[in-house]
């Protein structure tokens, strides 16, 4: 029989979704579970977004759309960029995806061939490593632990970044932690990559919008202008706009990189359909208030969450400034008992926690991070204080 291609040894399913798959079928099963795993903001666009989907559909065109994007789209996404200060690109500099994740994908093949070195902190999203690993490129991780706050120094950035690193792929605010990079901490560590003139740089900010405490979004581009001829911005309409299901992504970088992407797009997608074009004119140029309510809810979460957590005895967890995870320190309870399990490692502990009380949260490995588990605190309200009060619970009995 004809055997799959080397590469599909390197791939692998995302564990963010195993872990949610699971607890759906334990709710089907008639479980009482409350999920904090998948990273799904919740809520649905305002209904302008709808309009312009049926207004388009009554002109359907039914033909093929542009590999970049429609100009009017691009146009959007112009003016998107602008109100965060990131100005000076044009259409050309722009390109679109079947979400974040395929723009991420098509940015890593275009930028690295097989055997090339890319940089990124630990923790990072899971599908940084899965794309890596899959085009046969070598990650080099740059811890950034619990103690620092989840946050890269620009010592270690310095350190890390030699000629034989490609790419330098950079997570703000994060996902899995929320934690959020302040103006000197971005300006500190532009400072750094302008010293570094043969890496790309990556910025995933896709949850930009999603800030909390008046802390604000920087890009190092804003203070190291000369990094725009190498650095590549990337967003969704997913989180900020509450359309994961519609699979809208953007770039904006080079127009090298920008046309390099188009041509993936172009052998890949061909094009984003009308109707999802549409929808994400409409969700970036139309009124932002269901965005600025949510962020809003999000932030008072946060601070129910973060209450929550750092009352239980054992636990640390650096206080998240934005999108709408927290990842607590549970390393304190491995090499204990919940009952029978021994709960070995951060795996152990979130199937312990699944079993025993309904939770399911995803392990801070699959993040490179096996001290932490994370919690995405996008249930529904009426869950998150049981959710909370049961992991104090777990965490009582361990002995």
């Amino acid at each position: 029989m004809p055997q799959l291609a080397q590469r599909m040894r390197r791939a692998k399913p995302s564990a963010i979704m195993m872990i949610a798959e699971k607890a759906k079928a334990l709710q089907a099963s008639g479980r009482d579970i409350i999920s904090f795993s998948i990273g799904v903001p919740n809520f649905l666009p305002g209904p302008h977004v709808y309009e312009a989907v049926r207004k388009a559909l009554e002109h359907d065109s039914g033909q093929y759309g542009s590999n970049r994007g429609s100009n009017a789209l691009l146009d959007a996404f112009l003016a998107h960029l602008a109100q965060v200060g990131l100005t000076g690109y044009a259409r050309e500099n722009i390109s679109t995806g079947v979400g974040a994740k395929h723009v991420l994908y098509n940015l890593a093949e275009a930028l690295l061939d097989e055997g090339d070195e890319i940089a990124f902190p630990t923790p990072y999203w899971t599908s940084y490593m899965d794309i890596a690993e899959i085009l046969g490129a070598r990650p080099k991780l740059l811890p950034c632990p619990p103690s620092q706050g989840y946050k890269l120094t620009p010592r270690q950035l310095d350190e890390a970044l030699t000629p034989a690193t490609r790419v330098f792929l950079f997570n703000n605010p994060s996902n899995p932690t929320g934690m959020v990079y302040t103006r000197e901490e971005i300006a500190a560590l532009a400072e750094v990559l302008a010293r570094k003139p043969d890496t790309w740089i990556i910025t995933d900010d896709i949850y930009h919008r999603m800030v909390f405490d008046g802390l604000g979004y920087s890009n190092f581009v804003q203070f190291q202008p000369s990094l725009r001829d190498r650095l590549v911005f990337v967003d969704s309409l997913s989180k900020t706009y509450g359309m994961p299901g519609w699979r809208v992504g953007f770039m904006a970088g080079p127009k090298a990189v920008a046309d390099a992407v188009t041509t993936l797009n172009s052998n890949h997608i061909t094009n984003l359909p009308e109707m999802t074009t549409a929808a994400a004119i409409a969700a970036l140029s139309g009124p932002q208030d269901v965005t600025v309510a949510r962020v809003a809810d999000f932030a008072h979460r946060r601070d129910r969450v973060h209450a929550a957590l750092t009352a239980i005895p054992g636990i640390a967890c650096p206080r998240p400034q934005g999108a709408f995870y927290a990842f607590p320190d549970i390393s304190a309870f491995f090499g204990r008992r919940h009952g029978d399990t021994v709960l070995a490692d951060d795996v152990a502990f979130c199937a312990a926690l699944l079993e025993a009380k309904g939770i399911a949260c995803v392990p801070g490995s699959a993040f490179g991070e096996p001290r932490a588990m994370r919690i995405s605190y996008t249930c529904p309200a009426e869950q998150l204080e049981p959710g909370m009060a049961r992991i104090a619970a777990f965490c009582s009995e361990i002995r």
